[in-house]
């Protein structure tokens, strides 16, 4: 098998061409910008935020179907471009199967990207899929610092953790878009979240006081 290097997930961004995943090799000056859809990039933001939802998403679903069976995901990887796609897999051990010889599962880089960053694993890159379509990090930094300045983008994050009231800008800012669209169940979904975010601020509040 092809030597992987490993990634991290440098930023969740909007652009002008949509939203996108940019994934940086560990130590590179180098990162691959992914584009995936609206919804799968707030599941991802969802996940790196830890924000706990009432309903299980997809994501959140698999994963706990896998612990039940005795599997566990331990690495995600994107491996090729064929006809102008990112291809990913998920490797997962247990019930007879190892990471030495793993369960490999096609997935697309959305849920691959969602599922690691909950269960915490690390993401891996074909050297060729970043000379491929690898582009130098200092050409998107200015963007990135754009996207961090204020609550007019809000959908920017970085690998750290967001600030409980960057989540709740995002999140508003997704709700108004939702209702002014008339998707009502997400609206009510996103609504949802930011119940519970602003008993988690409620409640870092009233720990801080202490």
């Amino acid at each position: 098998m092809e030597d992987m290097l490993e990634a991290e997930i440098w930023t969740v961004a909007r652009t002008d061409q949509g939203n996108a995943v940019l994934l940086r090799p560990l130590g590179s000056d180098t990162v691959v910008p992914i584009f995936i859809g609206q919804l799968e990039a707030q599941s991802i933001l969802i996940g790196f935020g830890d924000v706990k939802v009432k309903r299980p998403l997809t994501c959140d679903l698999f994963l706990e179907m896998v612990r039940q069976i005795g599997l566990i995901l331990f690495r995600v990887e994107i491996h090729e471009i064929r006809d102008n796609t990112f291809l990913a897999r998920l490797l997962l051990a247990g019930k007879g199967f190892s990471e030495a010889k793993p369960m490999v599962l096609d997935s697309r880089p959305s849920d691959a990207f969602a599922l690691a960053v909950r269960r915490k694993c690390p993401v891996f890159v074909s050297p060729r899929v970043v000379e491929q379509a690898g582009i130098p990090a200092d050409l998107v930094i200015e963007d990135v610092a754009e996207f961090a300045k204020g609550p007019e983008h809000p959908v920017m994050y970085t690998g750290e953790r967001a600030p409980l009231a960057a989540k709740r800008r995002r999140l508003q800012t997704e709700l108004d878009k939702a209702v002014a669209v008339e998707e009502y169940e997400r609206a009510a979904e996103i609504r949802d979240l930011l119940i519970l975010l602003e008993q988690e601020i409620e409640q870092e509040k009233e720990n801080e006081g202490r």
